[in-house]
């Protein structure tokens, strides 16, 4: 279900600079690398600590980060990131060499052996308009790599050996290998889930939830029912409505409606269908009625929110 929901739009990644640093710095708390990619909108900043070690503040609370940790901030949320003790403010996203760059810019702080090298760069993810997958995600994603699998090891190793030996191609790779790790940083999440837990991702992980969900993103047009839904999740009604309130905070009929409007939102933003089509899909049997449920979800009506997609896609 997460491929599902992560096919559904382009994801995209960029690897926007590597930080080199043998001497004590902070940033600010803005989320400036956000707007790198030129919109901010469903923009997803990441670092990754490929060498050394360094410390991370967000929301009041301070993380030390070591040698093969990723972090992401789903929401843009501004944070502080900084190196050793004291030392000046800075903001790399200030101190970038002007575009067009044919390898990725390293910034350098000190002049002394390198202590911390800090990959820094963003993902366009628009399937987190998906409000159930929005409301699982913490303001912070951290991943300690020497927890994860040796394949992520291997392919933050890899980056850096792109980002140190530029070959030809390698900013496409790297822009591929950017949006893998995301999606390991997520399924890292799914596994860390333990029962009890709550959320979207939590949800991935139970076995009647899991069921039930895959059958309603496999098939969202079918004409599902509480009833029809037990049946093929195998489990009673009063059983299935009680798992989604529990974990999901909803009910199976408006999690089937958010998961049609989601879909919707995406054709709106990268195809040319009618919205008379599109409210068909979705269920709706007239575009007041897609209109109004439309506005509601996503707080503009579906012809807004088409003209803001295409805006933003330039």
């Amino acid at each position: 279900m997460l491929s599902e929901v992560l096919r559904t739009v382009r994801l995209s990644g960029s690897l926007q600079f590597c930080v080199v640093s043998s001497s004590a710095w902070q940033t600010d708390d803005k989320p400036s690398l956000a707007k790198q990619g030129g919109r901010t909108a469903n923009v997803v900043p990441f670092h990754i600590v490929a060498e050394g070690g360094c410390w991370i503040e967000i929301e009041g609370k301070r993380t030390v980060l070591g040698a093969g940790d990723v972090v992401a901030f789903p929401f843009g949320t501004g944070h502080v990131i900084g190196f050793g003790k004291g030392g000046p403010l800075v903001r790399p996203t200030d101190d970038l060499p002007p575009k067009p760059w044919r390898d990725i810019p390293v910034l350098r702080y000190g002049k002394d052996k390198v202590q911390l090298r800090l990959l820094c760069g963003y993902l366009t993810c628009d399937a987190i308009n998906f409000g159930p997958l929005k409301s699982a995600l913490p303001s912070l994603l951290h991943v300690r790599t020497s927890k994860a699998d040796e394949w992520l090891r291997a392919t933050v190793r890899q980056m850096v050996a792109e980002v140190d030996n530029p070959r030809s191609g390698g900013r496409s790779l790297l822009e591929r290998l950017t949006e893998i790790t995301f999606i390991e940083v997520l399924r890292h999440r799914i596994g860390e889930a333990v029962p009890g837990s709550v959320g979207w991702l939590a949800a991935l992980a139970d076995p009647q939830l899991g069921r039930c969900l895959a059958l309603i993103h496999d098939e969202p047009q079918r004409a599902w029912s509480v009833p029809s839904l037990s049946a093929a999740a195998g489990v009673s009604r009063s059983v299935l409505t009680e798992r989604f309130e529990t974990v999901l905070a909803t009910s199976p009929m408006r999690y089937v409606r958010d998961w049609r409007l989601y879909l919707a939102s995406v054709a709106l933003g990268t195809t040319s269908k009618s919205l008379a089509a599109i409210a068909e899909e979705a269920g709706y049997g007239t575009e007041a009625a897609f209109n109004r449920a439309f506005s509601r979800t996503y707080g503009m009506p579906p012809h807004a929110w088409r003209q803001a997609a295409r805006k933003s896609r330039g």
